[in-house]
């Protein structure tokens, strides 16, 4: 049995087959699709952070011109609640009660784009003008809006039934252990910081179309998503029938991270509107919804201490984090902290921890995974902390990693959190970073920036995250008529390039041009099941299942080709799209093959992969920046990344990768937050006021990999999506302090780290 050598085939660097349909206008978005007959809907929001309301009356919207229907919470009472079961177990052994979602609120909204009434009416601009018609008593209450306060004795209480904004109490390690190093400890380093609030900002803003098909029973909802098939059994549950009466489909995205992974109450509205109206319904939010209302990501306020010995090596971690939930508990959100925190202590042999986490209400948008999910928020206390421990200790950034990091003979090795890392060569991938970002000579370049009067800083951060969870992602392959071969998936790409990496790996184990294979996702017509595109999982799960099933169907393509060509299928070799007897040149092409098939069966195969521990790639950043000590500006001069990621599927969507996830991390450091007032108003809700990372902002990156094969994963992949957001904000922070601290001794700046406040910094440091 044989294959011959393909082309391009896993580790090859194959350029995107699905950009040119994208460059050329061809993709297809849910706001590009227009079912006959479509009708719009609008959502009236509420315009307090916490208030009591009753609607008065909706007649005159429902008598405004173009207006079909009007709902409000009372018409709603048929339908459940989006309903999150993201707790886990608190110490005393109990589970925290959930605030779960309302499609619409009934008396009550919890923050500013609380979703109050919804109008369909055959413009949205006609439902927006019908919405202003909509008489609506509110009763302004004061809010929570601050997560460093909201356990305050006087705060504001979201949910007064509670007592408290306290959402649920987390712990993670030893305390008694901890607190014994402690008391030991030579020196022991104290921070404090908040995790700055984000907006994922993806390019396209959400939309739905939902439709009511008397004739089978059952909805279709056309939605931009991570993965179908979770949606779909959330909103079964939410209308209380079986999810196969409900299709829901994907077309093109553009851009996830995250948020787009759950369920807003907006479908479940255009799905019941279309089913009261019997036309079909599309909602499309606009970006001050998105601003809203899309589930937002990190907002933590965080204290910790770590225990040294006389010789820097760490002893012990404390830490102590409020975790904001925002008004409601959204799908994983309550997740997110607690799986932040199975990372705590990264790439360091740290023998004893002690984490405790609170999450808090407050009169917000709710808060959920955002790009790294819990590890980036991880990720940046421990490197914070470092370099912190590094300059208490008079030690060199790289030193004090090298005398802590895990040795590669510890490994196998299990963290105080229970994580289980397999393989590692944490001081490689640094010392090969340093190299190349040129650490040994930073001091030339810091002394030139002194004297044209710029402060010039270098900083880096070596990074584990935890992702390709357990579990596993089926795929299913077909060898078509006309010689293509259809892989059907659950995963769901939303710019990943998922159909070039997937059809690289199903090409060279059927030896075909790639741009003869076929992905299929986003519809559960095609398929029964799926988990969705998160957490770095398609292609080390869902790669390494196309990858079987498409040995499988070689197999059975070889089994046919050997009867049409009168031979063994041992002796039949696979070849640009054709089985050959090794050595002829009698050959049949796939498409006589599949015609060949006596049953469809014949030429379709399954493959899934079922991984049982996570896989853990890892990683250096390093950044350098110059510092206008006249200005606050920082400029970003060099970034250099080199990671470990197992295996390198194809270095061009790698790369891609990489860049996308770095510059996400700037952001966050450098310019992205979130900003709600005291009454809890959202006052950065538009691109006027949340500060995105622009070209100007980011330099080139140099990108490079020092893999070791994870031996968790079949195929030794350990996932790149969400890497360069979990090392880049520490790396770009620590530069940014590094600067800060060589020329004024100012060891912390709050993220971000816009001008404004660094030229403060400054000048409270030299007294002007």
């Amino acid at each position: 049995m044989a294959v011959a050598t393909p082309k391009f085939g896993m580790g090859a660097s194959v350029l995107r087959l699905e950009d040119r349909a994208f460059v050329t206008g061809g993709g297809r978005y849910t706001d590009d699709i227009a079912p006959d007959g479509v009708l719009h809907g609008y959502v009236l929001r509420s315009p307090f952070a916490n208030a009591r309301f009753s609607i008065a009356s909706v007649e005159a919207a429902r008598k405004s011109p173009g207006v079909h229907l009007v709902l409000t919470g009372n018409d709603l009472a048929h339908l459940g609640d989006l309903v999150s079961d993201s707790m886990a177990e608190q110490p005393d052994g109990t589970t925290a009660p959930t605030r779960d979602i309302p499609i619409l609120c009934r008396d009550h909204a919890h923050y500013v784009g609380d979703a109050v009434a919804f109008i369909v009416a055959d413009t949205r601009a006609l439902a927006q003008d019908a919405a202003d018609l909509v008489e609506i008593d509110y009763d302004g209450l004061d809010a929570a809006a601050n997560t460093a306060t909201a356990l305050d004795p006087d705060a504001p209480l979201v949910w007064p039934e509670l007592g408290s904004n306290r959402a649920f109490t987390y712990r993670h390690g030893d305390r008694a252990r901890t607190d014994a190093a402690f008391a030991n400890a030579a020196k022991v380093t104290r921070i404090e910081f908040r995790n700055n609030r984000l907006v994922a900002n993806y390019i396209e803003t959400r939309a739905a179309i939902g439709e009511w098909k008397p004739e089978e029973d059952r909805f279709v909802l056309t939605i931009g998503s991570q993965g179908v098939h979770s949606v779909q059994k959330i909103l079964a549950g939410v209308f209380g029938i079986d999810r196969r009466n409900l299709r829901v489909v994907t077309p093109d995205v553009g851009g996830g991270f995250g948020p787009k992974m759950f369920t807003y109450r907006e479908y479940a509205l255009v799905m019941e509107a279309a089913r009261q109206l019997g036309r079909p319904v599309k909602w499309t939010g606009d970006r001050t919804e998105h601003f809203l209302t899309d589930a937002q990501g990190r907002d933590n306020v965080v204290s910790a201490e770590m225990a040294m010995d006389a010789n820097g090596r760490f002893l012990a971690l404390r830490v102590r984090f409020l975790a904001n939930m925002g008004a409601y508990i959204s799908q994983f959100g309550a997740d997110i902290p607690y799986i932040g925190a199975t990372m705590s202590t990264g790439v360091y042999d740290i023998p004893a921890l002690d984490v405790e986490i609170e999450g808090v209400y407050t009169n917000t948008c709710p808060v959920d995974a955002y790009r790294g999910a819990g590890r980036p928020e991880a990720a940046f206390l421990l490197e914070k902390m470092v370099d912190a421990c590094a300059r208490d200790m008079g030690l060199g950034y790289d030193e004090i990693r090298r005398r802590n990091f895990i040795r590669p003979d510890q490994f196998p090795y299990r963290t105080p959190t229970n994580r289980l890392y397999d393989v590692g060569e944490f001081d490689g991938h640094m010392t090969l970073a340093m190299e190349r970002a040129g650490w040994s000579t930073f001091g030339e370049r810091a002394a030139n920036s002194k004297k044209a009067g710029k402060l010039r800083g270098i900083g880096m951060a070596t990074y584990i995250e935890a992702c390709a969870f357990p579990g596993s992602e089926p795929a299913f392959v077909e060898l078509n008529e006309d010689g293509t071969v259809t892989l059907k998936i659950g995963t769901q790409s939303t710019g990943q390039g998922h159909s070039t990496a997937y059809a690289q790996l199903v090409a060279e184990k059927l030896n075909l041009p790639i741009d003869r294979v076929v992905m299929r996702q986003g519809d559960t017509d095609d398929l029964d099941d799926g988990e969705g595109t998160g957490g770095s999982r398609s292609i080390p799960l869902g790669g390494v299942s196309a990858v079987r099933a498409s040995e499988a169907l070689a197999e059975k393509i070889r089994r046919i080709a050997a009867d049409e060509l009168e031979a063994s299928a041992h002796d039949i070799e696979l070849h640009e799209g054709t089985a050959r007897i090794v050595g002829t040149d009698r050959v049949i092409s796939y498409a006589d093959i599949a015609r060949a098939a006596a049953a469809p069966d014949d030429v379709r195969a399954s493959g899934e992969f079922v991984q049982d521990e996570a896989t853990y790639p890892n990683g250096t950043h390093i950044c350098e920046v110059e510092i206008d000590p006249e200005t606050g500006q920082t400029e970003i001069l060099g970034y250099t990344t080199v990671d470990d990621f197992g295996v390198t599927v194809n270095p061009v969507l790698l790369a891609g990768q990489i860049h996308g996830g770095v510059a996400q991390g700037i952001g966050q450091a450098l310019a992205e937050d979130v900003v709600y007032g005291e009454d809890g108003q959202l006052l950065s809700a538009s691109f006027m006021d949340y500060a995105m990372p622009r070209a100007d902002l980011l330099p080139f990156f140099e990108t490079g990999t020092r893999n070791v094969p994870s031996t968790t994963n079949a195929l030794g992949i350990k996932g790149a999506g969400e890497a360069g957001t979990i090392g880049a904000a520490p790396a770009a922070m620590n530069a940014v302090t590094d600067a800060l601290w060589r020329a004024y001794g100012i060891g912390h700046v709050e993220m971000p780290a816009t001008p404004g406040r660094i030229w403060a910094a400054i000048r409270s440091a030299d007294g002007r």
